[in-house]
């Protein structure tokens, strides 16, 4: 049983260290969907959709700002967040590509990045 228990925690720890590390180095937060929508409701925040363009037009988070994953570079991003400290709260459709986006982000020395994941469970108001 010993044996079982030793990797399950390894593996957990492992786990969450890559998932809650903080801003700064490379580094993005992951936080939940009500602290995403507490930040919206109570701090200055970018909201920033790393969708594709026909995602976005089929329904967003109100105030969201579109910025494909796959576009994200230096200038892109510039563009977009002109300054490196703004509060940045990434999405996408699932949760995959705002990890890949928030990553992306925090190499570029952003240092206020908060993952929250996919729209698809975001239980809060859209719009078109």
């Amino acid at each position: 049983m010993t044996k079982r228990i030793v990797p399950l925690i390894s593996a957990f720890l492992l786990l969450f260290a890559g998932c809650a590390s903080s801003g700064g180095n490379g580094s993005y937060q992951q936080i939940s969907q009500e602290e995403a929508k507490s930040m919206m409701d109570t701090q200055e925040v970018l909201i920033l959709d790393v969708r594709e363009q026909d995602e976005y037009d089929s329904g967003h988070i109100p105030d969201a700002v579109l910025l494909p994953v796959g576009t994200i570079d230096a200038d892109s991003a510039a563009a977009v967040i002109p300054e490196k400290d703004t509060t940045v709260l990434v999405y996408c459709r699932s949760g995959n590509r705002s990890k890949t986006a928030a990553a992306a982000l925090a190499e570029l020395g952003y240092t206020q990045i908060y993952e929250f994941g996919g729209i698809t469970t975001w239980p809060y108001e859209t719009e078109s």
